[in-house]
């Protein structure tokens, strides 16, 4: 229970707490409680609006045991540091089916669910919007400030030197002020096949800072279908 001398302050009353009679009080208290609880319903609802998560994945959901050398307690032990608090990077690897972007969009859930604002977007999509965008500095501005960024599905879309040069811009502004999570399916020594090799040292070496690297193998969860 949230004390009322908090939601006071909160919810900025101009009439003294202590003027309120006990009965006053009480009431208040029930009826500051669920207002809070509507504003925080309201804040998390839009953030995941913004956020660009199609369908929410939880890490409760995941099927742990489908593949066995997925590293569980390694994602949970990244979970439950201070990620949200501590600019971090998280790259998970493997091949297609694994589970790379529902343990990343679950992650970004969580994040959201504690009201810091997410931005989850697969490679190509970033492609397009900067593509699209009519002040493409503006775009990277948005993705290197966003407090904590996805990006998915490294690997399947080759960029143009243009897009491979924000993409690198976008993860060297955010290396040491936001959180960074990225998915792909091809080890650091192949990245040199998407990107020229200057390139993918630089982006490898932004990520590396304050980065973990978590390899999936196993099977495809698409094959149970």
């Amino acid at each position: 229970m949230t004390p009322l001398t908090d939601l006071w302050k909160t919810f900025r009353f101009l009439t003294p707490l202590e003027s309120l009679s006990a009965s006053d009080e009480a009431f208040l208290l029930r009826f500051l409680e669920e207002e809070q609880k509507k504003r925080e319903l309201k804040r998390i609802e839009y953030l995941l609006r913004m956020s660009g998560i199609k369908r929410v994945k939880l890490l409760s959901t995941f099927n742990w045991t489908f593949n066995p050398k997925i590293p569980k307690d390694k994602i949970l032990e990244f979970l439950h540091s201070d990620w949200l608090q501590k600019p971090v990077n998280l790259v998970l690897i493997g091949p297609a089916g694994v589970g790379k972007t529902h343990i990343a969009s679950a992650l970004c859930h969580e994040a959201i669910l504690k009201g810091v604002k997410t931005a989850f977007i697969g490679l190509f999509d970033l492609h397009a919007r900067l593509a699209r965008a009519s002040n493409i500095y503006s775009l990277i501005e948005y993705y290197a400030r966003v407090p904590v960024l996805c990006i998915d599905e490294i690997g399947y879309a080759a960029p143009s030197r243009d897009q491979a040069d924000a993409l690198f811009q976008i993860i060297s502004k955010r290396s040491e002020c936001a959180t960074t999570l990225v998915t792909t399916n091809l080890v650091p020594s192949k990245w040199g096949s998407l990107f020229d090799s200057a390139t993918a040292s630089a982006i490898l070496d932004r990520l590396s800072l304050n980065g973990k690297f978590i390899t999936l193998e196993g099977k495809s969860y698409r094959s149970m279908k």
